[in-house]
């Protein structure tokens, strides 16, 4: 019976594909091995199968600290009573740990094979991806995650439903959380890997039938989905669900139907019933993009698939169940290869009897997603480019941003390609009016396609219409926490204060649960001058999610402002414990160790605030307290490269280029001073004195007179005696 119903990948036939049966479910997977031992032996030592762990010593390999150069940040896993922790943090002025933080490492994300990323899992069942991965280029090697890489490296990293979806098999979520835009929350015990029904389907009548009496081998077969018997294009999704990524960049790739769960799609059925794939726009320059889960996007742009009429598929080279490694795996890919291509036909003169197919013809290359992994391009290819592992670092910043059409992949539906326009902004001027067109048009009652709506019309900056759309998704949805928030961005964008404030309270009320809304809602409250208040909710927020910096951040900056200077300064330390390379909780701290006379970890804080030009203002003033004129110079010059619009900034150049000797830049300065503020007395008075000491009286007392108008009576003062010493009135 075993042999019966072992799964048989080069079978040709191809029935019609099952129906769904509503009332099946899924099983412990541990099950399938009872009748299928072999298959369950050879797939336990598949990445799939490993794909999702609990930490150990075998998946965390060496653990060895990491310093990350960008950030000055120091991170390594260790084992610590019994778990597993990551820990992170900085050396201080004096050399010394600071701004040390860990979090317990609860899953582990990654077979082995390419990568291994660490999640940690909150008290609300949120998961996080810690910053620090373990790569297996080179042997094995510590890094940070893919976007981490850089000055101000994040916490940490929200585990999205559709991470999960790919990385393990299908979790438990709570109810209401299925809607988009929801929070990601998973409960109860987590699948440990992907197991035989996420390509199967749910077993629940298959086991029935196989332990029912008088079962028929029919019956037990058209229990259980074989993807060997579906169509050609059912049998792909099945791979396509998890190795077609068109694209990391924010198109979005993908957008998941919204009548649909995370975690609804059945093998078996068409995989653009679940969800729709989204690409660049031909000529857009990306065609030769490379990212890590990008096998079935590259596959299919080969000549070979392209000429096979759907026969070349996954299948036809990797056995789900028993991926072979090494020299077996270079055997078995060798012959799937000569399947085709007869070695009779194969020029002997380029081709020795062992010849390396895929090495040749799908060479590795490095990713330009994941930039330490180093992966097989499956666009098999005559004469593939040379040097495609060469090192590169991450590529951040707008200049790596897509801006255009954002083009259905696959089947396409309008109202969903309307939606890709403005989803992440790419093409939003012009997806605007096709997304309110299409909703019109298909008089749409969800409340998530206006909720998309509002949100473009919201980055288009037309407020008043982006709460109109909001509002109708509120029609359709009232008691929706996500949307109440939302809505008070463009009541606020508007000019109003009781409008939002009544939407951030309501989206509260209706989840009190929600950390990120608390937060928001202590913004407000804080923006419009209600500091108590904001106050309770900023701590409200950390009751529910202890560990998010950016709340620790927002509570010390209120509490500065209302004098509460130590416990400010704690909620800084213990944003800094989360996220040590926080420039805005550094500034802050600089700012107030400067005040406190602590000029040596005032400085060390500046260095790590960034180049913002408020921070480098303060850098330079703190630099001229300490008498470091030339340094307070550069920092105050760094200030202006980052807004030049700042009078005082200049006005303060201006003194210290002077006593440098510097006369014409310090009169530039005043002068742009005077023109950025019309009637700066002390900008006036500065640069009449320097006038004054070249001998242009009158300019000078032009200067001295227009100071008088100063609203400081100390200004009008000295430009007073300054008109005096001219001998003028």
């Amino acid at each position: 019976m075993t042999g019966c119903l072992a799964i048989t990948l080069s079978s040709c036939s191809r029935p019609a594909e099952p129906t769904a049966v509503a009332a099946n479910e899924y099983v412990d997977a541990r099950t399938c091995a009872e009748c299928h031992a072999g298959i369950a032996r050879t797939y336990a030592k598949t990445g799939m199968a490993n794909a999702f762990s609990v930490p150990n010593a075998e998946n965390i390999p060496n653990p060895q600290p990491y310093f990350h150069r960008a950030s000055g940040t120091w991170y390594q896993n260790v084992a610590k009573g019994g778990e597993w922790v990551q820990r992170w943090w900085q050396l201080g002025a004096k050399g010394q740990p600071v701004s040390t933080g860990e979090s317990k490492i609860d899953y582990v994300m990654g077979s082995g094979h390419l990568a291994r990323t660490y999640l940690h899992r909150t008290a609300q069942g949120t998961l996080i991806e810690l910053p620090l991965a373990w790569y297996s280029e080179n042997g094995g090697a510590w890094a940070l995650n893919p976007g981490f890489d850089r000055p101000d490296p994040p916490v940490g990293r929200n585990i999205g439903y559709d991470c999960m979806f790919c990385h393990n098999s299908y979790p438990t979520i709570p109810s209401g959380h299925e809607d988009a835009g929801a929070q990601p929350v998973f409960t109860g015990a987590l699948p440990q890997g992907i197991d035989c029904q996420r390509c199967h389907g749910p077993g629940g009548n298959h086991v029935r039938t196989v332990k029912g009496t008088g079962a028929k081998l029919a019956d037990i077969r058209s229990s259980i989905v074989n993807p060997s018997r579906l169509s050609e294009d059912r049998a792909m999704d099945v791979c396509t669900q998890c190795h077609l990524e068109t694209t990391v960049r924010l198109l979005p790739n993908a957008i998941r139907r919204y009548d649909r769960g995370p975690f609804s799609f059945r093998t078996g059925e068409p995989l653009s019933a679940f969800q729709l794939a989204f690409d660049h726009a031909p000529g857009s320059g990306q065609e030769d993009k490379f990212e890590i889960v990008s096998s079935v996007y590259r596959l299919r742009q080969s000549k070979c698939f392209l000429e096979s009429p759907g026969k070349l598929t996954c299948t036809t080279c990797h056995n789900p169940h028993d991926i072979k490694r090494g020299q077996a795996g270079l055997d078995g890919y060798n012959q799937s290869c000569i399947r085709c291509h007869e070695p009779a036909k194969i020029a002997a003169k380029d081709h020795a009897s062992k010849s390396n197919c895929v090495g040749c013809h799908m060479p590795k290359r490095r990713a330009e997603d994941v930039v330490h992994a180093v992966v097989t391009d499956h666009k098999i290819q005559r004469r593939p480019a040379a040097n495609l592992v060469a090192e590169f670092p991450e590529r951040h910043g707008p200049q790596w941003e897509y801006s255009g059409e954002v083009v259905p992949y696959g089947d396409h539906d309008d109202l969903y390609s309307a939606v890709a326009q403005v989803t992440h902004q790419r093409n939003l001027e012009r997806g605007i009016p096709r997304l309110q067109a299409e909703i019109a048009k298909q008089k749409q009652e969800r409340p998530e396609f206006y909720m998309e709506l509002g949100n473009a019309l919201q980055h288009a900056r037309r407020s008043e219409e982006s709460a109109a759309a909001y509002r109708i998704a509120l029609e359709k949805r009232p008691g929706s926490a996500l949307l109440w928030a939302r809505l008070a961005m463009p009541l606020r964008a508007m000019g109003k204060t009781q409008e939002p404030l009544d939407a951030m309270l309501k989206s509260v009320q209706a989840d009190p649960n929600q950390p990120e809304n608390w937060h928001n809602l202590g913004l407000l409250q804080s923006s419009l001058g209600d500091k108590k208040s904001a106050i309770e909710s900023f701590r409200k927020s950390i009751a529910l999610d202890p560990e998010s910096a950016d709340c620790h951040n927002s509570l010390g900056a209120v509490l500065a402002e209302t004098g509460q200077s130590r416990e400010a300064e704690a909620e800084f330390r213990a944003a800094l414990s989360l996220r040590p390379a926080f420039p805005a909780t550094h500034a802050h701290l600089a700012y107030m160790m400067a005040n406190r006379g602590d000029f040596e970890q005032a400085i060390w804080h500046y260095e790590r605030a960034g180049d913002g030009a408020v921070n480098q203002f303060s850098y330079g003033i703190t630099l001229a307290r300490m008498n470091r004129l030339p340094d307070a110079r550069i920092h105050l010059q760094k200030s202006l490269n980052a807004d030049p619009h700042q009078p005082i900034a200049h006005e303060v150049l201006g003194r210290l280029l002077e006593a440098a000797g510097k006369i014409p830049d310090a009169a530039s300065h005043y002068r742009e001073a005077i023109r950025l503020r019309p009637g700066f007395g002390q900008a006036h008075v500065n640069l009449g004195a320097l006038l004054a000491r070249q001998g242009n009286r009158a300019a000078a007392a032009a200067e001295f007179r227009l100071a008088q108008s100063d609203p400081d009576p100390q200004i009008r003062q000295v430009a007073a005696a300054g008109l005096a010493a001219l001998g003028v009135n």
